[in-house]
């Protein structure tokens, strides 16, 4: 293991502990105390909200009520992103004169962000007006973040209240956490990006003449800007040449701040933070990488503190810390060997795998990156996954496969993380007899019933759509590297969109009919049907009296639940798995292997 990348990591981790604990008091406090003294700035703002929308703060739902009025506000949002790309072609900020979106894109899209996965099949400059990346894309960013957010607050309050019909109020947490948590944390880290490089503006796109004439191959591409077909239903290739160079422009840093903060993951860009103006320097890039992780990690001590004891949550921030460092080091190490096909041909680096990585990053940076961007179900990258070894490309992919639960994304880690909690505590009531508790609340059949949902759901939408894409023609039209690799590029995408990720293995051409409507159909019910799930599971707890601990408590606060909890997440994320990624990435890495020792 590379001692750069060692070093990286503990100062990546160190930062973000030592800030992780203070920031989760203040997300704690700002979302439960009305009269909050940091908060205070905004309650005529988030007054206002309340009146304008006709809402009564005060106002408690049961979980039916909660999750009804968290359905149509994304339905609702899911329609606006919709209407706006399709339109955005007669609306104003549209300097570059874009059209309108194609309407399976546009339904990609809206999904995909009204999900928090912004999984992208487009080119971002060469689609969206500036109107569209701001008033839909940067909304859904800051919006669906504070869903994810609200939702968690409303288990937390089923496990903590006892005998009670409410787990809280959608409205006000929506606001809560849009106005006190991501909009001042997105606006510093924009100024601070600002700084470091990355554009904000409103000009128009830049025409540049380049020295020499570039010819570059590029699929052959319909008049709705779809790639055309061969004769073997593949993309047909054709070679282009130019001397003009178009220089994009935009209101990035603002996007890329809430990108980040949010788990959101969408790049202004086509490349993503691989783009100089998304990520410049290797200051941006940690910056980057450290508000990945950062509402993640604070969430679990506002758990710990909800709960009655910091300890509660800093067992499960301890458990998702070392499945985190053990996926980051492999990842990092397959990168860092040269790969069998450079070595085989004689071109053998030093550094290892270069390929798909920028230079001025380097492999340690882009691998971190790759690890934490899959874990906290972000999705932003700053190298091409595509690029990566078989095995390197394993590490990311069964990050999100676990169930983005390792930080995960904003408030969607910890409570699918919670899920994985109370089976842990289930199996071991199984082992020793006794009806499972967490946190004084008995586990009973419908509790454990809506955690297998929360947990196979996504499983399921993964096997079953990959299956369906290498079944199809269609499916396999859209693979542009044959073979096992080709394989792997669509398990990754149905991972990475049943997870709400949204990263890719680039090679897959996705912005197709097919691949819109099947990826779109995995956003959706991968976000939503455990959301609604996980608010069933709260209102069933908090109607339950709370149990005093007794000697036969299992304690939730040690190292033996912390390993209990971490076996739980890899025996049900990672067997799942198991046969899916014996032919994909660890076939791809023996076959590697014997091309290599082959004479």
């Amino acid at each position: 293991m590379d001692a750069r990348f060692v070093a990286l990591l503990a100062v990546y981790l160190a930062v973000l502990l030592c800030v992780a604990p203070f920031l989760g008091r203040y997300i704690r406090q700002a979302m439960e105390n009305g009269d909050y003294r940091l908060t205070r700035w905004g309650r005529p703002l988030e007054r206002l909200c309340y009146r304008l929308a006709g809402v009564d703060p005060r106002a408690e739902m049961g979980w039916k009520h909660y999750a009804l009025a968290l359905l149509l506000f994304n339905v609702l949002g899911f329609v606006a992103v919709y209407g706006l790309q399709r339109m955005q072609g007669v609306l104003p900020l549209n300097p570059a004169g874009l059209g309108a979106v194609s309407p399976d894109s546009s339904l990609n899209t809206a999904i995909s962000f009204v999900a928090n996965t912004n999984w992208q099949g487009y080119a971002g400059e060469a689609t969206m007006s500036y109107l569209t990346q701001m008033l839909a894309l940067t909304v859904q960013n800051f919006v669906s973040a504070a869903t994810g957010m609200a939702v968690l607050f409303a288990l937390v309050r089923g496990l903590t209240r006892h005998g009670a019909r409410a787990v809280g109020n959608f409205w006000t947490d929506l606001v809560r956490g849009t106005l006190y948590v991501l909009l001042p944390m997105a606006f510093a880290l924009a100024i601070a990006l600002v700084g470091q490089g990355v554009i904000q503006n409103l000009d128009p796109y830049v025409q540049a003449r380049t020295l020499e004439a570039q010819e570059y191959s590029a699929p052959r591409l319909d008049a709705q800007g779809r790639p055309q077909l061969d004769a073997e239903g593949r993309p047909a290739m054709e070679t282009l040449s130019t001397q003009q160079q178009t220089i994009a422009m935009g209101p990035v840093a603002s996007q890329e701040a809430i990108k980040m903060l949010g788990t959101n993951g969408g790049g202004f860009f086509n490349a993503n933070s691989a783009h100089p103006y998304e990520n410049p320097t290797p200051l941006s890039n940690l910056l980057q990488m450290w508000a990945i992780f950062l509402i993640p990690a604070a969430l679990c001590f506002s758990f710990g503190e909800m709960a009655g004891s910091r300890r509660q949550g800093a067992i499960i921030l301890a458990a998702m810390t070392a499945m985190f460092v053990v996926f980051a080091m492999a990842a990092a190490h397959f990168e860092q060997q040269t790969t069998p096909a450079l070595a085989q041909a004689g071109l053998a680096l030093d550094g290892g795998n270069m390929e798909g990585k920028e230079v001025r990053f380097g492999i340690a940076p882009t691998a971190l990156f790759a690890a934490i961007t899959t874990a906290a179900s972000c999705g932003a990258v700053n190298g091409m996954h595509d690029s990566f070894s078989a095995m390197g490309g394993l590490s990311p992919m069964l990050l999100m496969q676990l169930g983005e639960v390792v930080y995960g994304g904003v408030g969607a880690g910890l409570y699918g993380m919670l899920a994985f909690a109370i089976l842990a505590v289930f199996i071991a009531g199984l082992m020793i007899g006794r009806t499972p508790e967490y946190l004084g609340k008995k586990i009973e059949a419908f509790d454990m019933k809506m955690v297998s949902i929360v947990l196979l759901v996504t499983p399921v939408l993964v096997l079953v759509g990959t299956a369906v894409a290498v079944l199809t023609g269609a499916g396999k039209a859209g693979v542009l590297n044959p073979g096992i690799h080709g394989y792997s590029e669509i398990l990754y995408a149905l991972s990475s969109a049943a997870n709400n990720n949204g990263s890719a293995f680039a090679g897959l051409s996705a912005n197709t009919p097919f691949y819109n409507l099947l990826l779109g159909a995995a956003m959706w019910f991968g976000r939503f049907a455990p959301i609604v799930a996980l608010l069933a599971l709260a209102g069933s707890l908090a109607a339950k009296p709370r149990l005093p601990q007794g000697p036969g408590t299992m304690p939730t606060t040690g190292p033996l639940f912390g390993v209990l909890l971490i076996g739980s997440v890899l025996l049900v994320g990672a067997l799942n798995y198991v046969p899916a990624l014996a032919l994909g990435p660890v076939a791809e890495h023996l076959q590697d292997a014997v091309h290599v020792v082959k004479p």
